[in-house]
């Protein structure tokens, strides 16, 4: 080969080399761009789901629960019930509803029926705009909206409790359940003094009996003694005790007048009849 040949050969190794390396610099290059352009779109992505978690936080910020409460409640109607109606309208966050007193409930046993009724309730909505209109548009309506439900005859009587938080129904039921159990300790100390009181008596009676039993046996006289007690008159007594003293204060007042008019006539007959005939 002659050195015209070797040249261009060298040559064409030489632009081969250039060419190849310049297609792996674009490579790199394209490859960087993509890079940089998944990049961008991973920061953008994620700073739209910043931007709507902080919407959301202000939402949540902005949202603040509302109370609702019930002052009438059909007799078969339960929280499931209650939830079931109202979250249509809204999210319900809890529900207290109160049931009826122990005694009501007892005598209710007692007469044969076993269904346990709830007087009052609450309901939280995580939002109280919506249970401000919940409250307005619902009240003194048709609890359901067709004619065959159970609830349908009964009206909603609802009210918004404005500033009103669970933590205030909470303190309330507290504050009855301490009231409930004062109250089980008065009677309950109360019916102790009085089985105390009814036991030392019987004590005394006992003794008392044993005393009389063995002077009787010795032969000793025992004097029973023998409680007397004055009732205290009645409204009836005194109002007739009123009446008989009022006729009786009557009747000597017209006895005095006519003793005076009596001897005003006495005293005329007794000058009339004496005077002399000369005068």
């Amino acid at each position: 080969m002659d050195e015209t040949d070797q040249e261009s050969i060298s040559s064409s190794l030489i632009t081969k080399k250039m060419n190849r390396e310049e297609e792996a610099e674009h490579q790199n290059d394209t490859s960087q761009g993509f890079k940089e352009r998944e990049g961008e779109t991973t920061k953008s992505q994620n700073g739209g789901d910043g931007d709507q978690e902080i919407k959301e936080r202000k939402n949540e910020k902005q949202c603040h629960p509302g109370i609702i409460y019930l002052g009438h409640i059909p007799p078969m109607l339960r929280p499931k019930h209650l939830r079931n109606l109202l979250s249509v309208y809204g999210e319900i966050g809890r529900i207290f509803m109160q049931p009826e007193d122990r005694q009501v409930r007892r005598r209710k046993r007692n007469s044969g029926s076993r269904r346990s009724k709830f007087v009052e309730g609450w309901v939280e909505f995580r939002d109280k705009q919506i249970a401000k209109r919940v409250a307005s548009s619902l009240h003194n309506t048709p609890m359901g909206t067709k004619r065959r439900q159970m609830f349908f005859a009964d009206l909603w009587n609802m009210k918004y409790l404005h500033r009103f938080q669970w933590t205030h129904l909470n303190e309330r039921l507290a504050y009855e359940q301490t009231v409930l159990q004062q109250r089980l300790r008065a009677e309950v100390s109360q019916a102790k003094r009085e089985t105390d009181f009814y036991l030392s008596n019987v004590e005394k009676s006992a003794h008392l009996d044993k005393v009389r039993k063995k002077r009787q046996k010795d032969g000793e006289q025992v004097d029973e003694k023998r409680w007397e007690f004055t009732q205290r008159p009645t409204e009836d007594e005194f109002q007739k005790r009123k009446k008989t003293k009022s006729i009786s204060q009557k009747h000597l007042d017209k006895a005095c007048l006519l003793q005076e008019k009596s001897q005003s006539n006495a005293s005329l007959l007794v000058k009339i009849f004496n005077s002399s005939p000369s005068e």
